[in-house]
């Protein structure tokens, strides 16, 4: 058994139980929590590096069997994403040291986040569609305590929302998971890769893929199925927010890549076609919702749904450069969106609120998180030399490659507005003239903090450090990105990695 490939989610579980068993005692739990995720990047970076020099890795849980056990597979793609949720854990982890409230960690949030990490890096690495919705499952437990937990009315209303949609999501899922199941007799990826194409049914397979497009775009807020993430993740604490914006709309992403170059490609002029039309509408109607809105992290709620169109527009267009640029696009949008979330809670407590027009003077208070502010900001507008640049770069070509200028054309305008609504955030927040205070203030949701400032700065440090270094050094990252658009796009060497033989 490749012990790599179980350790990314057993870490996760090992430190959610020891939080657990130290529930009375939250200095433990702390040093937990980023002892846990210190861990499970380490393993994600070495699982990553294996990947890297000895091709697909795969293990049978129980010694069952492929395609009768329980499959764990890591391509390059689901190496990458493991790193990238040890990073965003890791970086979550130490802000919460100086942001997360007592009554919240009394209350289970260490184990929470533990659990949640444990829910995603199980998806990321699961070779069977029925194990994906257990994660999923894991996932969605995890994720709607934590939105809920406090019990303030605008998280309660946030979670009730949130956990609607996503148990319909989850409902499509499983329905469409039995009737798979019913058409191929198998729910192991690599076997249904293999398998499906000999499906007499070919509208049968075509409508499952448009039962799991929707119930993987509800999970990934994909137009028009989005409405319950700018209702939520703007009501619970920032260090919430922080790993929801960064992780939990991916692993829809994830599951829509993954399905959509392994198993749905009998029909690609209809359903990748589709998807490259979801992902224009994507783009539009996320950036419109950013513009008018006036609080902090509504703006960035947004900003994500948006920014989800980019991540899709590559597996609708289908071809090597365009999953690639995919790829590197959701690498780069993960740490910029963790970061500016964590950005606007330092916001929030120098002045009190995440509406903008109770902020200002940040600037002249603040240079150095005005300058750590920036730098994902125009990141995520796609200015150079920043990671967004290179990312938004890639995707054009490719769009241009295939003759697609519609979606070019929606893709460069949108980045237009994007640049136009961070503006707005820096004008408002960072450089007018600092707002007096009114007599009653908003209640505050986080406490002042316990542990020192560099506890809040540093991660959002190191993340803008992450993003500069992919602008500055792109080629590796895009080298790295292409390798897993190879393995993605020729899926032989994942089913020979599972079944120990070619399709």
């Amino acid at each position: 058994m490749k012990i790599l490939l179980i350790l990314p989610p057993l870490i996760p579980l090992t430190a959610a139980a020891l939080s657990l068993l130290s529930w009375r005692w939250r200095s433990i739990q702390r040093v937990l929590a980023v002892a846990g995720t210190a861990g499970l990047l380490g393993t994600a970076l070495a699982l990553l590096d294996q990947v890297w020099r000895k091709g697909i890795q795969a293990t049978q849980v129980g010694g069952w069997p492929a395609p009768f056990g329980i499959t764990l597979v890591a391509d390059l793609f689901s190496a990458i994403m493991v790193v990238l949720a040890g990073l965003t854990g890791l970086a979550v982890a130490v802000y919460s040291l100086a942001s997360m409230d007592a009554r919240r960690e009394e209350h289970g949030y260490y184990p929470l986040m533990h659990t949640l990490l444990m829910g995603v890096c199980g998806a990321f690495l699961t070779g069977d569609l029925f194990n994906l919705y257990v994660w999923f499952e894991v996932m969605l437990m995890a994720s709607f305590v934590l939105l809920a937990l406090g019990g303030e009315r605008a998280q309660m209303e946030g979670a009730i929302k949130y956990v609607t949609l996503n148990l319909i999501s989850s409902a499509l899922f499983l329905a469409a998971v039995g009737m798979l199941y019913g058409a191929a007799g198998t729910l192991n990826m690599a076997d249904l890769a293999r398998k499906l194409s000999h499906v007499a049914e070919s509208g049968l397979v075509t409508t499952l893929a448009l039962l799991f497009l929707v119930a993987f775009g509800i999970k990934a807020a994909v137009f028009p199925l989005f409405f319950w993430l700018p209702a939520s993740y703007h009501t619970p604490p920032v260090a919430v927010s922080a790993i929801f914006a960064g992780l939990l709309t991916k692993v829809g992403v994830y599951a829509l890549i993954r399905v959509f170059t392994l198993l749905f490609v009998q029909d690609v002029g209809f359903t990748h076609t589709l998807i490259l039309v979801v992902a224009g509408l994507t783009m539009v109607t996320g950036v419109l919702g950013a513009i008018v809105q006036n609080e902090f992290r509504r703006i960035l709620s947004f900003h994500i749904i948006s920014q989800i169109g980019y991540m899709i527009m590559g597996l609708g267009l289908f071809t090597l450069p365009a999953v690639a640029g995919s790829v590197f696009y959701i690498v780069h949008h993960i740490i910029v969106k963790t970061n500016l979330f964590l950005v606007s809670g330092v916001a929030r407590r120098l002045r009190g609120s995440y509406e903008l027009k109770r902020l200002g003077g940040l600037y002249q208070a603040c240079p150095g998180l005005s300058i750590l502010f920036l730098i994902p900001a125009l990141s995520l507008a796609g200015m150079p030399p920043l990671s967004g640049f290179f990312a938004k770069l890639s995707l054009v070509r490719a769009g241009l490659e295939g003759e697609q200028y519609a979606i070019v054309a929606a893709a460069l305008g949108v980045s237009l507005l994007t640049l136009l609504s961070m503006t707005k955030i820096w004008a408002e927040a960072f450089w007018k003239e600092e707002t007096k205070r009114e007599p009653k203030q908003e209640a505050a949701i986080e406490p002042e903090p316990r542990a020192s400032w560099s506890l809040l700065l540093w991660p959002i440090a190191t993340l803008a450090a992450l993003t500069v270094a992919m602008g500055v050094a792109a080629e590796p990252v895009f080298t790295l990105a292409t390798r897993a658009a190879e393995q993605l796009m020729n899926p032989a060497d994942y089913i020979r990695a599972v079944l120990g033989e070619g399709p």
